[in-house]
């Protein structure tokens, strides 16, 4: 098995989350998206101001490493407007794919049909101008029952609208690795957790992100039937090196 083709190397805090400056900031970016380059990692997926600047390193080194991006980060509570705003400027920028973080805060308040518009929303801007697509569900914030019952609507939504044939270009994605949990309950994918989306989203594909410590658990993922691991720290998985982050 060739892990670096299921590794989407990530670095998405903010200068002021890390406690450091923004030019070294920008360099982490930089250094993430070289990194990627030399281990031909299937993505380097970073905040959208630095869509651009990704982009063009990965051109000049002829590189087949993609581009990804997050909207309506972290929380995923923003207007609908808003991340389709900032999608918008990623794919002028030169993104390849766009990670969504879905208003699970409204989906757990009953409020359906407006989670269910956001998806047909998001999910038609990104295959409208061909681009993968991930929604990010936020497993920790979420019982099983409602991690069955988001995978199952973005399924729903995405077959109803675009077709079995769109299937593979769309994602159910654990977790943005930023939710605060409490007594120590994981923060990112699970076992548990990406067994049930990878049942309830078939045939769309299934992204873990947060919580893949190492290359056994990476593998193991992979037999869950999960299709792409979200980490900071590719190279160590790649390695076969233990990690100690979150994400």
């Amino acid at each position: 098995m060739n892990i670096g083709d299921y590794l989407d190397a990530t670095y998405l805090k903010t200068a002021t989350q890390a406690g450091i400056s923004e030019e070294e900031t920008k360099q982490k970016v930089i250094d993430l998206t070289n990194e990627a380059i030399e281990n031909n990692f299937k993505l380097v997926m970073i905040r959208p101001k630095f869509v651009k600047l990704a982009r063009k390193m990965i051109d000049d080194a002829n590189s087949q490493t993609v581009v990804g991006t997050v909207l309506g980060f972290h929380e995923g509570i923003h207007e609908t407007s808003e991340k389709l705003k900032e999608a918008n400027q990623a794919i002028k920028d030169g993104v390849d794919e766009l990670d969504y973080v879905i208003n699970f805060e409204a989906f757990k308040e009953g409020k359906i049909n407006l989670v269910k518009s956001e998806v047909f929303k998001g999910t038609k801007l990104g295959l409208d101008n061909h681009k993968m697509v991930k929604w990010i569900i936020e497993v920790a914030a979420l019982t099983n029952d409602e991690i069955i019952t988001i995978s199952q609507l973005i399924r729903d939504v995405v077959l109803d609208n675009f077709g079995e044939e769109q299937a593979h270009n769309v994602f159910v994605k654990s977790s943005t690795g930023f939710y605060k949990t409490e007594n120590g309950k994981p923060a990112g994918a699970t076992f548990e957790a990406m067994k049930l989306i990878v049942e309830n989203s078939k045939p769309l594909q299934a992204k873990a992100a947060g919580g893949v410590r190492n290359y056994e658990d990476a593998v193991k993922m992979i037999e869950l039937g999960v299709t792409r691991i979200g980490t900071s720290s590719a190279k160590k998985i790649a390695d076969g090196r233990k990690i100690d982050s979150e994400y």
